[in-house]
């Protein structure tokens, strides 16, 4: 009735767009009109808020809808999913009944729970937001800060799904524990789904639809949380919060019917609007309150939940306040304003019983603490007193603030010794009252003194001197109060940062998606992952104070907890908040910055707090540690029992491998920690030696839970035991270890002392050693290293056995043997990076080699009588070798992350080979045939220092004669001759040295071409001064060989064999127009052309038999010696031009019937020349585009060119069918296809480089990727020419079929390439990557190309290492 009251003095009668900014528009209800009574309220109607968000370091913020709809369907994907994951509970593996899995169990339920209450939390607090947020006029609503709380609200419930689904499965135990939770998650996330249905921008949902919405988020919530029974807030405190927001509701109807009273007497309209606009307001904000009330009640124990109903209050506060001033300006009625006023009054008091209710939580209502207050005066009064020194008149008024304080604590202590029920704690406080009472009494005294002496000094000193000691009775009296107020306190601050980092990682979780940077998220993920390892810790640290607050090891374990998550929660928070700019999706980003905010306070809460807590605690280090060590002793005591019947089981990701590997990790920092407790406790450093006695209880916790894990996974009973027992005698004497240096910290200097803690130690170190080499794996290496031990003693012997075998046969065993414990060092290498079983096997193989090599070793050493002393020497380097690799396998086996360890176990590896090459080094030269290969080595070397003097004459033959003996004394001769004698000498005669056969093949095969070039200097020498013999019987016996009957098989593919015919031909024809030229301007150079054509044609006769060229050649070559004869001669150099004009001719005819025959092999061979060509050209390009100096001729950009570029690639890739396609075709199809692809390549680089050069020359970096690009293109081409003329007729499944499939492949790899650097040109951000990605691309096809067996292991590492150092900077973009 009031809502339509108040519509009447509106004239418009509802909202305009013309007269939203007028003051007194009231705007129609969502859901119509609705009567008024007394004690209740309307539903909330729409409605401006203001205030609601903090935007400090936040993005533009978006007023979009369209956007809100993205973040609401992208939020309801994510609720339908987490309903169809709560469908099931997780699987786990069974687990055992010992104290460990017991233990775990309930550590992982109070994690579960922490998270599921973190997460719930914030769903409720988003939920109000959401309620709040869309109460006003939809063109007022902030959607970015919607978006943000719907965001909050669908990544918590994806990861409290999570949560619920584990902790069901923990919670399956209980009678319908975990259905009944799965039940009420599953409700949960339908009401989320409803909420989000209902606040669609465009659903047209009335306002009731989404508070109903919100409450049900509300009553799931509460359910939820009694589910797993973490409902903090009792039905009371619940209950007084609902009726105290019912009471702020009465009141401000109350207010409202005031208003009316006013309005109705108001005579300006504009007075009688405004008063009617504040009234609505008044009503809308104190229903907005009601609700958001309802929504955060189950999790009113969270801060931002609070923050959300604190919020909701203050607008109360506000609309309030405008309705009073609305009223007085409205009029004049004193009777009217009082009663306004006084019901104003009303609604602010309601308003501020409720926030000091929400203010309270912490206790429930009840005082904070019985002391606080009165100790906290004390310590303010007492520091008045020592500042007013010299004047006594403020010293005795504060004096006598003091003594009634001091008055109060003692009545307190008093009464709490007359409740206890415990005898002595109560006697301990009424001696702590005395105490208090007695100082109490001397400084009233020194008061009396000082108020009757005020200009006495000594008198005030007295007064000074009893409050100091007043302070310090405080201190005694209250310290247990004290200190439990300050333990409560890092509970609580432990409670609220892991809250606040289980929200941040949520919130980076779902920022991943949108976020562009992949360094910062990569580095965001990384932190979270350090902070979601520590949460745990914290939570437990928690737990356990709250189960136990009197127990010190708890409190110091919740202390040490909150310290180790200072480091990680900050490194988050750094990393969120530079991530937060980098995030495109702006709700996203807001709740990444909101969340890191939050957790940076409750960093700086949790820092303060468990600093007072530890110096309150005091030193209590060195007992917590041997507590926490006497309970890892029962643990291992309690999973030997379940080990021995068979029911101990490996927990949760828990595996044999991962606990020997943290096993063998920790026990290097048990060691570590251990040696400085020792130290510490030498020094009587109590402080110290208290860290290093928790540094050691913690790495403990480690070892005995990967002692644990090792044994829960063994399928060996006996080394579970085993492994368990060592794991307890460390325990026991780590103990004993602790509680001596306790002992040591009373007398440091005392000797006796320190000789126990050092024997002490000792064992210690012992009981470490027996539980490292209790890992599978560690007994079989150390079996190893005992057969070797027991194999090197035949090398102790005086006297060697004389030998059994033939030389050639302890040779060939001895290198047999060699290579096979060199492979079996290397399988050591390979498998102490793998399991513990191939690290058992690799080292039993290796102990067996090695027997196996000793005695043949020894064999040797009787064959070598001179040199039997190195033989044993370095057999004995052997053994020391051999068992330095399996101790540094071993460390590694055990930590691979140690420093230094892998560089350690390399060594080894490569000291094994060394001493392995040294020894066959030493026997091989007592090879057979060794001292003749020396006594040519000497006779060589002797010849050889001939050839360094070719002036000095050595004999009186004559020049003819001398060429002849210098193709037998060539010096290029003699050092190949030299090289494969040295080859044969390492050989030793021995055909089973395959090591050596390599070197010596490769050898001789360099002394044969030494032999050939001899033989070419030599003719051009002769052809030189005209004799031109041995050139015309060359010509004519490669024409004989034509004769001589059927050919040889042919080595190579046909077309092979024309290319092959092309170029020689071709080659014949230039040089001899090349001599027609020379025979007029210097005939001395044709000596060597017709060398040329000689070798030529005798490369062409193996391939086409034409004797015509050949004649034709012999005729030219004899020309031309005559001509060198008499250069003069005009008749002979006529002669020559015709014998050169005739040869070019027939060169004519021969590839004349080559190309009838092959017109499509002809014309790929024609195009791979100008593809050739085209690389060559922008190579140079790409020089001058590095140098700066590749412009373009006029003002075009780049896109002139781009749609060019595009275009004439695409007609490329055409042309690359065609090839592939004309390779299995007639030579028709095929020249027109090689034709085709040459120009259009032609095309494409013409249309690139101008691109390029439009570009400009101050971005060279930009034209050399481009120019590379089109270069790769062009290579590419050039590769799938030459596939095709060798594929050209073959059949399908030939070989070279497959090849030209492949390099098409690359072709249109590279093209593709091609075209998205033209389209990424432009954009600044991936020039770089496209670079990257070009080379990568580049270096495998180089791979695929220079692949062979020759260079396969050379280019397989060079192309392994360069794409590993591209990958690398790949990772930075």
């Amino acid at each position: 009735i009031f809502i339509s009251y108040l519509q009447q003095f509106n004239r418009v009668g509802r909202a305009e767009h013309g007269s939203v900014a007028l003051p007194g528009v009231i705007r129609s209800g969502s859901i119509g009109t609705e009567s008024l009574s007394m004690g209740t309220m309307p539903s909330a109607q729409q409605q401006i808020t203001m205030g609601q968000m903090h935007r400090g370091h936040m993005p533009p913020l978006r007023r979009d809808p369209q956007a809100l709809m993205g973040t609401i369907n992208t939020s309801m994907q994510a609720v339908q999913k987490a309903q169809i994951d709560l469908g099931e509970v997780d699987d786990l593996p069974p687990l055992g009944q010992d104290m460990a899995s017991k233990v775990w169990i309930q550590n992982k339920m109070d994690e579960s729970k922490h998270e599921i209450h973190s997460q719930v939390d914030a769903i409720t607090a988003g939920t109000a937001s959401v309620v709040n947020l869309t109460a006003g006029d939809p063109t007022d609503t902030d959607y970015t800060a919607v978006g943000c709380a719907i965001t909050t609200i669908s990544s918590n419930l994806t990861e409290m799904s999570k949560g619920v689904k584990l902790l069901a499965a923990l919670m399956e135990d209980d009678v319908g524990g975990g259905n009944d939770l799965m039940k009420a998650a599953r409700t949960l996330a339908g009401a989320v789904s409803d909420l989000l249905k209902a606040v669609e921008p465009a659903s047209g949902e009335p306002r009731q639809t989404v508070l109903t919405a919100a409450g049900s988020i509300g009553q799931a919530s509460g359910d939820l949380l009694r589910q797993i029974g973490e409902n903090e807030t009792d039905e009371r405190f619940q209950d007084v919060l609902m009726n105290l927001a019912k009471a702020v509701a009465n009141a401000a109807a109350m207010l409202v019917l005031k208003a009316k009273n006013v309005a109705q007497v108001a005579e300006d309209t504009v007075l009688q609007n405004r008063v009617i606009a504040a009234a609505t307001q008044c009503a809308l904000s104190t229903s907005q309150l009601v609700a958001c009330a309802k929504v955060v009640s189950p999790t009113i124990s969270s801060p931002v939940c609070q923050e959300q109903l604190i919020e909701a209050g203050k607008l109360v506060d506000r609309s309030v306040e405008s309705c009073v001033q609305a009223c007085l300006s409205a009029t004049e009625d004193g009777e009217l304003l009082k009663q306004v006023s006084a019901a104003a009054s009303v609604v602010s008091q309601a308003l501020g019983d409720l926030l000091q209710h929400v203010r309270q939580y912490t206790s429930r209502g009840e005082p904070i603490g019985r002391y606080d207050q009165a100790t906290d005066t004390i310590m303010t009064v007492t520091e008045s007193i020592f500042t007013s020194m010299g004047d006594a008149g403020e010293m005795v008024r504060q004096a006598r603030v003091l003594a009634q304080a001091t008055s109060d604590l003692v009545n307190a202590m008093r009464s709490d010794a007359e409740a206890e029920v415990d005898v002595d704690n109560s006697k301990k406080l009424l001696a702590a009252a005395k105490l208090l009472a007695d100082a109490t009494a001397r400084m009233v005294e020194a008061a009396k003194g000082a108020a009757a002496y005020p200009e006495n000094e000594d008198q005030q000193q007295r007064l000074r001197e009893a409050a100091e000691g007043l302070r310090v009775a405080t201190n005694a009296a209250a310290q247990n109060a004290i200190k439990k107020k300050l333990i409560n306190r890092l509970e609580n601050a432990a409670k609220q940062a892991a809250a606040a980092a289980t929200q941040t990682i949520a919130a980076a979780q779902n920022a991943a998606a949108s976020n562009k940077n992949t360094a910062a998220h990569q580095q965001l993920v990384q932190s979270c992952k350090a902070v979601a390892d520590h949460i745990p810790q914290l939570v437990q640290g928690v737990r356990g104070s709250q189960a136990k607050p009197e127990d010190l090891s708890a409190q110091l374990a919740l202390i040490i907890a909150s310290q180790n998550f200072l480091q990680p929660g900050s490194k988050m928070v750094t990393s969120a908040k530079s991530s937060v700019p980098t995030v495109t999706d702006q709700a996203a980003a807001m709740q990444l910055g909101q969340c890191a905010k939050n957790l940076a306070t409750c960093l700086a809460e949790l820092r303060t707090s468990a600093q007072k807590a530890h110096e309150a605690c005091g030193p209590m280090e060195i007992d917590s540690a041997l507590t926490a060590i006497q309970t890892l002793r029962s643990e291992l005591q309690d999973a030997k029992q379940a080990a021995a019947s068979a029911q101990l089981k490996p927990l949760p990701g828990e595996s044999l491998e991962k606990c020997a590997q943290d096993l063998g990790s920790t026990s290097k920092s048990v060691g570590s920690s251990m040696a400085q407790l020792l130290t510490c406790a030498a020094q009587g450093n109590e402080h110290y030696t208290g860290i290093a006695a928790r540094e050691t209880a913690q790495a403990l916790k480690t070892l005995a839970q990967a002692a644990r894990g090792v044994a829960a996974s063994t399928t060996d009973p006996k080394a579970a035991a085993a492994m368990l027992d060592s794991a307890r005698d460390v325990m026991e004497g780590s103990a004993l270890l602790i509680h001596e240096a306790k002992q040591a910290l009373i007398s440091p200097g005392d000797a006796e002392s320190q000789q126990r803690l050092a024997q002490v130690a000792k064992a210690v170190s012992h009981s470490l050693n027996n539980c490292v080499n209790c890992l599978p794996g560690q007994k079989d290496v150390d079996m190893a290293l005992k057969s070797i031990g027991e194999a090197s003693k035949k090398l102790l012997i005086e006297t060697i056995p004389p030998a059994s075998k033939s030389f050639q046969e302890a040779q060939s065993e001895l290198n047999q043997t060699a290579a096979d414990l060199n492979q079996s060092a290397g399988e050591v290498v390979h498998a102490s990076r793998g399991s513990s079983s191939q690290l058992a096997v690799a080292s039993g193989k290796f102990s067996q080699d090695f027997d196996e090599f000793l005695d043949a070793g020894i064999e040797m050493a009787g064959h070598t009588q001179d040199d039997q002393v190195q033989v044993i020497g370095n057999l004995k380097n052997i053994s020391m070798a051999s068992s330095k690799l399996l101790l540094a396998a071993k460390s590694l086996s055990v930590d691979p992350a140690a420093a230094n360890a892998k560089n350690l176990l390399a060594a080894a590896a490569r000291a094994v080979t060394d001493s392995i090459n040294q020894l066959i080094t030493l026997c091989t030269q007592q090879a057979p045939g060794q001292k003749e290969c020396d006594n040519a080595l000497r006779e060589l070397e002797a010849v050889r220092g001939m050839l360094d003097n070719p002036n000095e004459p050595v004999s009186d033959l004559s020049y003819f004669d001398c060429i002849e003996s210098v193709m037998e004394n060539s010096k290029t001769l003699a050092e190949s001759a030299l090289q494969m004698l040295y080859a044969a000498k390492e050989g030793g005669g021995n055909p089973k040295a395959s090591h050596t056969h390599d070197a010596i093949a490769e050898a001789a095969q360099l002394m044969k071409e030494a032999v050939d070039d001899i033989m070419v200097t030599l003719n051009e020498a002769a052809s030189e001064v005209g004799m031109v013999g041995g050139m015309v019987e060359s010509i004519a016996d490669a024409m004989a060989k034509l004769d001589e009957g059927t050919p040889p098989a042919p080595e190579g593919s046909f077309v092979d064999y024309q290319t092959n015919m092309v170029r020689h031909s071709k080659a014949i024809a230039v040089t001899a127009q090349e001599m027609m030229t020379k025979s007029v301007t210097c005939p001395d150079d044709l000596g060597c052309l017709a060398s040329q054509v000689t070798v030529d044609y005798g490369q062409l006769a193996v391939q086409v038999g034409h004797h015509s060229l050949g004649h034709g050649c012999i005729f030219l070559v004899q020309k031309a010696g005559a001509l060198q004869i008499t250069p003069s001669d005009s008749f002979t150099k006529r002669e020559l031009i015709e014998c050169a004009r005739a040869v070019t001719e027939k060169v004519s005819l021969v590839l004349s019937a080559l190309q009838a025959g092959n017109k499509g092999t002809q014309a790929c061979i024609t195009a791979a020349s100008a593809v050739s060509g085209i690389i060559a050209d922008l190579d140079t390009t790409i020089m001058f585009a590095s140098a700066g100096t590749l412009n373009a001729e006029n003002d075009e950009s780049f896109a002139d060119h781009r749609e060019n570029i595009l275009k004439t690639a695409k007609a490329l890739v055409e042309d690359t069918k065609m090839l592939v396609s004309g390779a299995a075709s007639g030579q028709d199809k095929l020249a027109q296809a090689a034709q085709s692809s040459a120009k259009t390549i032609t095309q494409l680089t013409d249309v690139v480089k101008l691109g390029a050069a439009s570009i400009g020359s101050d971005d060279p970096e930009t034209q050399v990727v481009l120019i590379n690009a089109v270069k790769d293109v062009a290579k590419a081409l050039a590769e799938l020419i030459s596939a095709t003329k060798c594929a050209a007729g073959k059949a399908a499944d030939d070989p070279s079929m497959y090849q030209l499939k492949s390099a098409a492949k690359v072709m249109v790899t590279n093209v593709t390439s091609l075209l998205k650097t033209v389209k990424a040109v432009e954009d600044e951000a991936t020039r770089g990557t496209r670079a990257l990605e070009a080379t990568i691309e580049c270096i495998k096809q180089e791979m695929a190309v220079r692949m062979s067996p020759d260079t396969h292991l050379y280019v397989e590492n060079y192309s392994s290492c360069a794409l590993k150092l591209v990958y690398v900077a790949f990772s930075f973009f």
